[in-house]
């Protein structure tokens, strides 16, 4: 069943697009701040969709759109009071995919997100969650099961090489920081996520296949899918 994330602080258009959308069959979760959302992020499935209002009390749907984009391969609807011109591009430049007014009937909005579930790479598109992803520390490369090649940083393919070596289990942020420090550089927490989030944006720019670097709420950061670390080569 397909997942429909809302992200909305106003309670009853919430509760009622949670309930419109459960009553047409899918799976809906309800979401009133930007706090929520964050931890969310941590620890839920992919969701399909999110519907995501812009003003939040806590945050703004402009700055979150790229976060969900990091963490997961989605279609994002930004509902909002906001309807001029600037706000809509500047939506769309955050990453929307589908900018509607709050005015919007939940007809319409459910029209859109089925429109846009259309659009986006089925389950099989998206390849098979037991499929293989490659590590080539000679090359230093990530090749997906869709057969992209992504080049990495000597950074990124440490972190990767830690976290598929740990087949599955979670490495903390402390293994990770002391692992990835060097004489030039001391990682912290926020050298770390920025090396996260370059290469979650990397990964999302070459293939539509379900990020496999999920961070772990209190520990640090696994490799989901099924990894091996070997020579890429052929021929």
């Amino acid at each position: 069943m397909s997942h429909i994330l809302i992200v909305e602080d106003e309670y009853s258009l919430r509760t009622d697009l949670v309930d419109y959308m459960s009553l047409h069959g899918y799976e809906t979760t309800g979401l009133g701040s930007a706090r929520e959302l964050e931890t969310a992020l941590e620890i839920m499935p992919q969701p399909r969709v999110v519907i995501l209002d812009i003003s939040l009390p806590d945050g703004n749907g402009f700055d979150l759109a790229p976060k969900i984009r990091e963490r997961f391969d989605c279609g994002i609807i930004m509902l909002t009071a906001h309807g001029d011109a600037e706000s809509r591009v500047r939506g769309f430049d955050s990453g929307a995919d589908i900018y509607l007014v709050k005015h919007t009937s939940l007809r319409e909005i459910l029209a859109a997100i089925q429109s846009l579930m259309r659009r986006l790479p089925t389950q099989d598109e998206s390849w098979n969650a037991s499929s293989e992803w490659v590590l080539d520390n000679t090359a230093w490369r990530l090749v997906p099961p869709s057969g992209e090649s992504i080049k990495l940083t000597s950074t990124e393919r440490a972190f990767l090489d830690a976290l598929i070596g740990n087949s599955g289990t979670p490495c903390s942020r402390e293994d990770l920081a002391r692992l990835l420090s060097n004489r030039q550089t001391q990682f912290d927490n926020r050298h770390l996520d920025a090396v996260v989030s370059r290469l979650r944006r990397k990964i999302h720019d070459h293939t539509a296949i379900e990020q496999p670097i999920k961070s772990v709420y209190g520990v640090g950061y696994s490799f989901s899918a099924v990894g091996r670390i070997g020579n890429t080569r052929t021929g």
